[in-house]
């Protein structure tokens, strides 16, 4: 539910009464996965991604009967609703959406609190250790009102130039990663721009939230994804980011390829490549790179009250997926529970309370891209056999460049002992299948008849067992 107002005063009552503040993004991956994790903890399942409700898969199939131009017209103003006019970055409050964020989580003892980076695995995982996530990264989906030609990055550098200060001005705690993606995005980036901010400092929400609910001597886990991207710095506090993590490469978004030129094609782009502005550096990824400024303040927190500090280090978003799909199966063994169905989750699209509940063994992708399909085969290569695997697949809605087509996902399912289904996704509408939104929840209950009781939650102890049993691209440090 959207509060009506962005007066931070008012802002500040409705998180506490757990409206979502008003220049929060629902359709973002902090924001989802937030919604996801708490979920679980509050003993619910996560239909709709957590925003839309299940009745609403009528008019999304309706919408799917439209003509592409209007279906990408509905994707557009459905996005462009969601932004907030630029004059009202003034108003937004670094503390209120971290009031929120901890408001939505049953107010309790917890054996430990995970913060920091964006992942979709890191969902399964608190599922399985009964642990609360807070992200440092949100996004605020901006209205810029058609001023950006989604092709020319240097438009939207000048744009974001000129807004920034009005949001940064009020929140010295926040970061802002100004980020214009004209390949993924390009449906959403038509009518808003994506500011995304990481937290500076921990603040006193989170740590109201770490003293009345981790008991002395609980663990902080830090979430450190060290994936970095080539961006210009603007200002104190402000970057821009051309391009995102994906299908294309950092390269193809400042030099083209004859992929970047035939998807330009297909869009009738005036461009045949993007002319980008001169990178300056590496710097964390605006959405799922981890900002080291925040890790002092957790550690200076966390000596102060008595706190453990573990960090969990990894490349890529997705490298804690082979992680947490090989703790799964290792749990269920220890339950009896036959360890022989893969459920594969495609960025927003998971569901730990099903996943549990079906006694499915999770593996997350960061997107639906090339790169993401070769994380998963290496995945199944490497690992024992399963009987059927069950493939979520998130519709964007473009045939962006680096995107397999519905038969190259298909043959995923080859790599089972027994075969395959999709979840929620209807091949010949892929990748504008934005029913699959609401269906990836009922297909998965439809189609795994296995049900088995939620289980008691791992302990940290369990946790450790099982890492020193494998070798895996994540590395876990202690204090």
């Amino acid at each position: 539910m959207k509060a009506p107002s962005t007066n931070p005063i008012l802002s500040s009552i409705f998180a506490k009464n757990n409206f979502t503040p008003p220049y929060i993004a629902n359709f973002d991956s902090a924001s989802g996965m937030l919604r996801a994790t708490s979920a679980y903890l509050r003993g619910e399942d996560f239909p709709g991604i957590g925003v839309v409700p299940s009745a609403f898969e009528p008019i999304a199939d309706l919408v799917e009967q439209l003509p592409r131009s209007l279906q990408e017209q509905v994707y557009i103003s459905g996005s462009a609703g969601e932004a907030i006019a630029p004059e009202n970055l003034q108003d937004v409050r670094s503390e209120v959406v971290a009031d929120w964020m901890a408001n939505q989580y049953p107010q309790r003892s917890y054996p430990a609190v995970a913060i920091g980076s964006s992942c979709g695995a890191l969902v399964n995982l608190c599922a399985a250790l009964d642990m609360p996530w807070l992200p440092q990264t949100f996004l605020i989906p901006v209205n810029h009102g058609g001023e950006i030609n989604i092709d020319e990055p240097k438009q939207a550098l000048d744009w974001g130039r000129k807004w920034a200060d009005f949001l940064l001005e009020n929140n010295p705690d926040l970061k802002l990663h100004h980020m214009h993606d004209p390949c993924q995005d390009r449906l959403t980036s038509q009518g808003m721009a994506y500011f995304r901010v990481k937290r500076l400092t921990l603040g006193a929400s989170y740590e109201r939230f770490l003293r009345e609910n981790l008991p002395p001597g609980g663990t902080i886990f830090l979430i450190e994804c060290r994936r970095t991207w080539p961006t210009v710095e603007i200002g104190d506090r402000h970057i821009f980011q051309f391009g995102a993590l994906g299908g294309a490469t950092p390269e193809e978004f400042m030099e083209g390829s004859d992929r970047v030129e035939a998807y330009l094609v297909r869009e009738n782009s005036h461009r045949r490549r993007w002319k980008g502005p001169e990178p300056d550096g590496d710097r964390p990824e605006a959405e799922w790179g981890f900002e080291p400024s925040l890790r002092d303040d957790v550690e200076r927190f966390a000596k102060q009250h008595g706190y453990r500090v573990r960090r969990i280090i990894f490349d890529e978003p997705s490298d804690l997926s082979p992680l947490v799909a090989q703790l799964y199966r290792w749990w269920y063994e220890k339950r009896q529970i036959v360890t022989n169905r893969l459920l594969v989750e495609s960025f927003l699209l998971t569901e730990p309370m099903w996943t549990l509940r079906t006694g499915s063994v999770p593996f997350w992708m960061t997107f639906n891209t090339e790169s993401s399909l070769r994380v998963l085969e290496n995945y199944l290569d490497n690992s024992d056999r399963y009987e059927d695997i069950y493939l979520m697949l998130f519709s964007h809605g473009v045939d962006s460049v680096g995107l397999p087509a519905i038969g190259r996902w298909r043959q995923v399912f080859q790599k089972a002992k027994k075969g395959g289904s999709f979840v929620g996704v209807a091949e010949d509408k892929y990748p504008r299948h934005f029913a699959s939104m609401i269906r990836y929840h009922t297909d998965l209950k439809r189609l795994i008849s296995a049900r088995y009781p939620l289980p008691e939650p791992l302990s940290l102890e369990d946790l450790d067992e099982f890492v020193k049993r494998g070798d895996f691209r994540v590395k876990f440090q202690s204090d």
